[in-house]
């Protein structure tokens, strides 16, 4: 049965339209990748933390019979949560590698599945005085907020990169601690971003648009 021309019809067709393989693989690389990135992140945020483990390698060594200073324990501590942030580094890197390649795919997608094509065809739809204009603004709110996603992964990456070679580069301890402090604001703000998309698709496949994360899996083609 056709689908009807209404308001809620129009939103699902907009927002079930086909995605490429490449886009797609690229989607869920990016998540699992964003998703280490988070893991890392709290693990040395909670049961890593070195300042949290000075106590707890003290008490250890102790019932060994073995007795450090705060300092001795707190370099001890320190080791597990260097080895953490070398694989969110990892993790890292391959986020910077991914957002190289999505700028390829976006050259290389048919004209019809490009983001900026897309955006350009709704933006003339959502000024047309019609029935569907509230879809097409929803569709083009959602489309804008991906824009602030590849800024924020921008930030992100090129942050990143700075504070792995600084060293290398031949940055100041000043320019690398002020990096250090763009980078985690901006990977909160990521984060924060990513809970906010997962809640977003969560409403929409339990509400009026179903099937997104199906067709971000099979690409929604005839």
């Amino acid at each position: 049965m056709a689908q009807k021309n209404t308001p809620s019809g129009i939103e699902s067709s907009l927002f079930l339209q086909s995605h490429s393989v490449q886009l797609r693989i690229w989607h869920w690389l990016t998540f699992l990748f964003l998703t280490g990135s988070i893991v890392t992140v709290l693990f040395n945020s909670t049961i890593l933390s070195q300042r949290d483990n000075v106590k707890l390698v003290q008490d250890q060594l102790q019932s060994k019979v073995v007795t450090v200073t705060d300092d001795q324990a707190f370099a001890v501590s320190r080791e597990y949560e260097d080895k953490m942030w070398g694989v969110h580094k990892l993790f890292g890197y391959g986020l910077a590698f991914l957002l190289l390649t999505r700028v390829i795919i976006e050259i290389s997608q048919p004209e019809e599945e490009k983001l900026r094509n897309r955006l350009k065809k709704i933006i003339l739809m959502s000024k047309q005085d019609d029935p569907n204009k509230a879809g097409y603004r929803h569709y083009l709110l959602v489309k804008r907020s991906y824009m602030l996603f590849f800024i924020l992964l921008f930030g992100m990456a090129l942050t990143g990169l700075g504070l792995a070679f600084g060293r290398e580069l031949g940055l100041s301890r000043g320019i690398h601690g002020g990096l250090k402090n763009i980078h985690e604001i901006v990977q909160y703000l990521m984060y924060a971003f990513v809970v906010i998309h997962l809640a977003g698709v969560i409403l929409a496949e339990n509400g009026r648009i179903k099937g997104l994360v199906s067709g971000m899996i099979h690409g929604n083609r005839s």
